[in-house]
């Protein structure tokens, strides 16, 4: 009986110490991949938030995937920004920093509800990407869909800046 819970004890041991390291693992990808996606959301354009909010409930954070993509001609960025529209967003290229900035408005189908979780962020926010190439402004194309931003934008051009209207 002894030997019986010896082996119980190790076998328990060791399936904790490998869901241990596979949590650590994903927090560890999680924190390298995703650090730059972490986006902070203001309740208004200011630097300030406002008090007594409605928006004071919600998160201040949440995660803009994003994907940036080299090819032979051109540099795409992808981020996904979910339920918002693309009127609701603005981008501005400057020298190889794009900058992706809008607002992601709350709106609530009735008042007579309680919510028992509240992850998604609101408000407005700014996600900067450094480009790794220079880039030619005047070329530069983006369009939204289902939910994701993509910019085109072919290789060259020394540094310059400019607002790139999204179709």
């Amino acid at each position: 009986m002894l030997t019986s819970l010896k082996q119980t004890g190790k076998t328990i041991g060791s399936e904790i110490n490998q869901a241990w390291g596979s949590l650590a693992e994903g927090w560890r990808e999680l924190l390298s991949r995703g650090s730059a996606s972490l986006t902070q959301f203001k309740p208004d354009k200011g630097d300030k938030p406002a008090r007594n909010s409605q928006m004071d409930r919600f998160p201040r954070w949440s995660l803009l995937a994003g994907e940036l993509e080299e090819t032979a001609g051109n540099v795409v960025v992808r981020v996904e920004l979910p339920g918002m529209e693309k009127a609701d967003c603005e981008i501005i290229l400057e020298r190889n920093m794009l900058h992706v900035r809008g607002e992601k408005r709350f709106q609530r189908e009735t008042s007579d509800s309680t919510y028992h979780m509240m992850e998604r962020a609101y408000g407005f926010f700014q996600r900067s990407i450094p480009l790794p190439r220079n880039v030619a402004i005047d070329k530069a194309e983006a369009a939204f869909k289902n939910g994701v931003l993509t910019v085109r934008l072919p290789k060259g051009e020394p540094d310059r800046s400019k607002l790139i209207p999204i179709s």
